[in-house]
């Protein structure tokens, strides 16, 4: 199984490519919190990048390079880092063309750069969300970075004008962009902790892809450990190090995550869902997932169920 697959699918990935912007001269913007992720690519020219805090360290983006931001915290962009900002939101509001392109300064050299935002739906973002730095960044001279450097050119051409069918594109374009992205960290982060960075760990990585593969399964950690191929004692221990938690505490916050999606997108039985994610009754699921959500099973059905028709309904 592809456990990066699974929890982008269970959290319900909405990527939106945003803007495009082509800057001239000097410049220099503050864009306030974000929810979620957003992500940006430099197609001409450089740019820095910082988040808006006072310890942040800017980083130089040049050509093909391409970031993603997580915090949420405010951030700005530059043509150089002593510039004082001014307010991003207003520089892409007046300045945006009709063609979908912002332009801001008219004399210089250009830097050109593309990107959007993901959302998620659901609470399995978590177990991506909190296991990444503020920025990612993923330099065009990077080795993993080539399939990303293709999107890139793609999210440029898609940005460059209206075109037809764009709102469709612009969805599957902004996931495969986070894919690649992720792919492209998970590669060059060999010693980066948590969820995802476990995925690439030869002993423990195979362990997660069975977890998500079966999660109704009455798995134990001998049993883990014997397809890690290693002692109870070590492979525990090396989990606890890679993942940040008991193999079994894992293994229960996956459970409750595929439940979470059931019951906010489907019509299934709690019984059903319970013997989906492992339980013999529906009391012991309701139980171990109102431990997790503080809520029982029946009342986070309602609440989402009422936030989707308030969507619909606009």
């Amino acid at each position: 199984m592809d456990p990066l697959s699974d929890v982008l699918s269970l959290s319900s990935v909405d990527g939106v490519l945003s803007a495009r912007f082509e800057g001239r001269g000097a410049w220099s913007m503050r864009f306030p919190g974000y929810r979620h992720l957003k992500f940006g690519g430099v197609l001409q020219g450089a740019m820095w990048l910082w988040a808006d805090e006072t310890a942040a360290t800017p980083v130089r983006l040049q050509v093909g390079d391409v970031y993603l931001l997580t915090s949420g915290h405010p951030y700005r962009t530059a043509s150089a880092v002593d510039l004082s900002p001014i307010d991003g939101r207003a520089v892409f509001r007046e300045g945006l063309g009709p063609d979908g392109v912002v332009r801001y300064g008219s004399e210089g050299d250009a830097t050109v750069v593309t990107g959007g935002r993901f959302t998620f739906a659901d609470d399995a973002s978590g177990m991506l969300l909190g296991l990444l730095p503020p920025v990612v960044h993923i330099p065009a001279t990077s080795p993993a970075a080539a399939p990303l450097r293709a999107a890139l050119d793609f999210v440029g051409f898609e940005t460059g004008a209206n075109r037809p069918g764009a709102r469709v594109m612009n969805g599957a374009l902004g996931t495969l962009v986070l894919v690649h992205i992720l792919r492209a960290h998970l590669i060059s982060e060999d010693a980066m902790p948590g969820w995802l960075g476990a995925l690439a760990d030869p002993r423990i990585g195979p362990v997660l892809g069975l977890l998500h593969g079966d999660p109704a399964r009455r798995w134990c950690v001998a049993e883990m450990a014997r397809a890690a191929g290693m002692s109870r004692t070590a492979f525990n221990g090396r989990f606890i190090a890679k993942v940040g938690t008991s193999p079994l505490d894992y293994l229960i916050r996956w459970r409750m995550a595929v439940a979470s999606a059931a019951l906010r997108t489907g019509e299934q039985k709690l019984a059903d869902i319970a013997v989906k994610v492992g339980y013999a009754s529906e009391s012991a699921f309701s139980m171990a997932f109102k431990r997790l959500h503080n809520e029982s099973p029946g009342r986070h059905r309602s609440a989402n169920r009422g936030r989707r028709d308030r969507t619909i309904g606009g």
